[in-house]
């Protein structure tokens, strides 16, 4: 896993402009709608994927990178231009929708409305229709997270991770684990460390976080193909509850418990072993 910012184009349809990035060579594709702070440029967790032989599609959900907010602001409109965005670019069958936290509840709503494209669904530290977040994260976000002052708290957070590194990993881990951050600190190897600190350094929230955390129509029951429900007890910024809830709504799933320190499942001691569950599901016919 190697982060940095990766090239990216829009595309303008009729809903408006998306923008995307497009990696792979595989005959199949794998739809990636990533969480929060996150944009097309950024990848997280895309080596399963494109090193399994399939294509990755990973659009910007709206309010984040050139994705405007008026780009479907909901899951389901979202869910609809990403459709419309797989039809222009000749994309018949999607192997699998990937729901990445916040962006769960697009992939969810991918699979319920366009069932005739999308084959399986993958959810990893989803965010399903529970509340959510919290109070004091709901609180938090819209103080740091608005408009006005969202550029100014990322580079705030730029300017932490070089400078004092080791202190902005354990302010921003501290939020994303029940267990304490002196542990989850431990467990990660020099190299995790720096690909988080790359992570982190590059996000934004754009105006997408606020949007995220708005309350949606549950279509959990809608979701009528496979789905592989991946999550951590140990996920402080997403409750397992979700993945609980999820797992016992969407009649074909099955619930992968991760044994990762918190939310970022990628860094997890069993993460090889949840990468072969994701080839294995992929492979069923």
């Amino acid at each position: 896993m190697t982060t940095s910012e990766r090239d990216t184009i829009t595309a303008r349809l009729a809903a408006g402009v998306v923008e995307y990035r497009l990696d792979g060579e595989g005959q199949q594709v794998v739809v990636v709608f990533h969480g929060g702070h996150m944009r097309a440029g950024l990848a997280l967790g895309e080596e399963v994927f494109t090193t399994s032989g399939y294509r990755m599609l990973a659009p910007s959900r709206p309010g984040y990178g050139r994705t405007p907010l008026a780009t479907g602001t909901t899951p389901a409109a979202f869910a609809d231009v990403t459709a419309d965005l797989c039809r222009t670019l000749g994309i018949g069958r999607v192997a699998a929708v990937v729901g990445i936290s916040a962006g769960g509840r697009t992939a969810l709503a991918m699979a319920a409305r366009h069932p005739h494209l999308v084959d399986r669904v993958i959810l990893q530290s989803a965010v399903g229709f529970a509340p959510w977040p919290d109070r004091r994260t709901r609180l938090a976000g819209r103080l740091v997270f608005n408009s006005g002052v969202e550029a100014a708290t990322w580079a705030a957070v730029r300017l932490l991770m070089r400078t004092a590194p080791q202190a902005g990993l354990r302010l921003l881990l501290r939020d994303l684990s029940t267990l304490p951050v002196r542990q989850v600190m431990a467990a990660l190897s020099e190299h995790d460390q720096a690909e988080l600190l790359a992570l982190f350094g590059l996000m934004r929230s754009g105006r997408g976080f606020l949007n995220d955390m708005l309350a949606v129509p549950d279509c959990a029951g809608q979701v009528t193909q496979p789905a592989l429900v991946i999550a951590t007890r140990t996920d402080r910024s997403v409750p397992f509850t979700h993945a609980q809830s999820l797992a016992a709504t969407i009649p074909r799933a099955e619930l992968v418990a991760s044994q990762a320190d918190g939310h970022m499942i990628w860094f997890g001691p069993d993460y090889p072993a949840i990468v072969g569950k994701i080839k294995d599901f992929l492979a069923t016919g």
